[in-house]
């Protein structure tokens, strides 16, 4: 079920501070970056289109906008509508370098914990999934093992301009929307609002279910002051499966209602605790790490201190992909660890929308056109 929040939720305030005396050095950074693209925009620095037609998606800020749910959104419509696809990503916090397939000998370790989470999900599916620097050499991998792909999801690639998306896809985050930040230091924002200007389309993401009609207008047109005329903006909430169990002392121990805690290295653990806590469970211990965090045995060993009897620990399933590390086996077995599944559910029309934008992308024959 969907998570419920209130659907008054103001869509363009703010969630956390912005360190202002940190501004002149956010402004020179920016300027950089701006610099960065201008070369781009003109064309002094080359950016080549894919063999196929690449379908990027990304955002404006550092972590926690939802793009894996999104990226597995996307791989299912590009199958569904008969696309034979492939996943690219950088493999952020991997132990390798350089272009990589994903195979069933690889791992969070290998591959970067996203990639390896959506080989498992899509390896059987025959969708491949590869890591890459640089995308143009991912790229180039891709079309000598799988010359039979018809398209590639480009996944965290907004400032990779190396290579030109056919379709662009801009992530924000309702709680804290790129409109609303500012450029590192000072805010969390990777390069100036300007940059919207490159969307195709803006999903604002992580939104209530309900979110009212009136604050979709409101958070459209603060979008639309930074991005190109047309532009389509739409609203995405996330959508909770039930607990998986993680380990066999998850499997003895089903979940109800009841003491809970909580164990994360991403960057917004929020809208599961949230979630979690409106089911009725209640958060006894809270295992907060950073984003991509290499957990330790020494990191459960304090998770299994703080345990007690009756006690079941959920954690996400990007986590999952790193828990599961061969040298944490021993200290994992023995806690009870249940994944949530996270998928996307646009609102209103918005999965319409949406597929009719991506089939239009990828030249299906008789696709439409979509509406902002």
């Amino acid at each position: 079920m969907p998570m419920k929040a209130d659907n008054q939720q103001p869509a363009t305030k703010s969630q956390e501070p912005v360190n202002y005396f940190l501004l002149p050095f956010a402004w020179l950074y920016a300027a950089v970056l701006a610099v960065r693209n201008w070369l781009y925009d003109c064309g002094w620095k080359r950016s080549a289109p894919g063999w196929v037609p690449l379908l990027g998606v990304g955002n404006l800020r550092v972590g926690g906008t939802g793009k894996t749910p999104h990226v597995a959104w996307l791989v299912a419509e590009l199958r569904r509508q008969g696309q034979r696809p492939a996943i690219l990503s950088r493999g952020y916090g991997r132990q390798t370098r350089g272009p990589r397939l994903a195979t069933a000998a690889d791992s969070a370790a290998t591959v970067g914990d996203e990639p390896w989470q959506y080989f498992e999900e899509f390896g059987s599916q025959h969708v491949p999934v590869a890591v890459a620097e640089n995308r143009q050499l991912g790229l180039d991998l891709l079309r000598q093992q799988h010359p039979e792909l018809t398209c590639v999801v480009l996944d965290d690639a907004y400032q990779h301009r190396r290579v030109r998306p056919t379709l662009n896809i801009l992530l924000t985050e309702l709680a804290r929307p790129f409109y609303t930040d500012y450029v590192l230091p000072a805010g969390r924002l990777r390069e100036s609002r300007a940059g919207a200007a490159r969307a195709d389309v803006v999903i604002i993401t992580k939104c209530p279910p309900d979110l009212s009609a009136a604050a979709q207008a409101a958070a459209a047109a603060q979008v639309r002051r930074y991005a190109q005329p047309g532009v389509s903006v739409l609203f995405s909430a996330y959508a909770y499966g039930a607990p998986v169990p993680l380990t066999a002392a998850a499997r003895a121990l089903p979940p109800a209602p009841g003491p809970m805690a909580l164990l994360t290295g991403i960057a917004q653990p929020r809208p599961l605790r949230a979630q979690l806590l409106g089911q009725g469970y209640q958060l006894v211990a809270e295992h907060v790490f950073p984003d991509h965090y290499a957990f330790t045995p020494a990191d459960l060993a304090a998770v299994r201190a703080r345990w007690q009897p009756g006690q079941v620990i959920f954690t996400t399933e990007k986590d999952a992909t790193r828990l599961q590390a061969p040298a944490l086996a021993a200290a994992l077995a023995e806690l009870p660890v249940y994944t949530i599944p996270v998928r996307v559910a646009l609102l209103g029309t918005g999965a319409v929308r949406l597929a009719a934008a991506v089939a239009a992308a990828t030249g299906r024959p008789g696709a439409s056109t979509f509406a902002p």
